[in-house]
């Protein structure tokens, strides 16, 4: 059975395969741009019979740059991409079991595209939502 610190750092793993993207798997107190901050959103427990099947969801925030960029804007729209090397998606579910500690994951989909405000500071930032099954 994999734990939410084991899925937190696979998903960190995989997103570290994008050149020049920070990863995080806990919240940082004060982030760095670029970066991806991996969070647990809520946990589905038994989704099958006899605790066969658990439904993670995580949420995947890619902060890019200020939000007064141009070039922030253009950077997030490559990890918004379905494909490429700086496409979250295909980071993401580059190994989708996370190296057998789960059975399966995917990106399900961008929930979220705009600014957001850090410390007084915007930035614009992309949230992912990704599904995650463990038994």
């Amino acid at each position: 059975m994999a734990t939410v610190s084991q899925i937190r750092d696979g998903l960190a793993a995989n997103l570290a395969t994008i050149s020049g993207l920070r990863t995080s798997a806990t919240v940082p107190d004060n982030p760095n741009p670029p970066i991806a901050i991996v969070e647990p959103t809520s946990v589905n427990y038994d989704t099958t019979f006899g605790r066969g099947l658990d439904e993670y969801l995580f949420k995947i925030t890619i902060i890019a740059g200020r939000a007064d960029e141009r070039s922030g804007q253009n950077k997030l729209d490559g990890y918004c991409n379905p494909s490429g090397s700086l496409s979250v998606k295909t980071a993401v579910e580059s190994d989708k079991t996370l190296g057998g500690v789960v059975q399966n994951l995917r990106v399900s989909g961008l929930s979220t595209y705009g600014s957001i405000t850090i410390a007084e500071t915007p930035y614009l930032a992309a949230e992912f939502a990704v599904t995650v099954y463990s038994n």
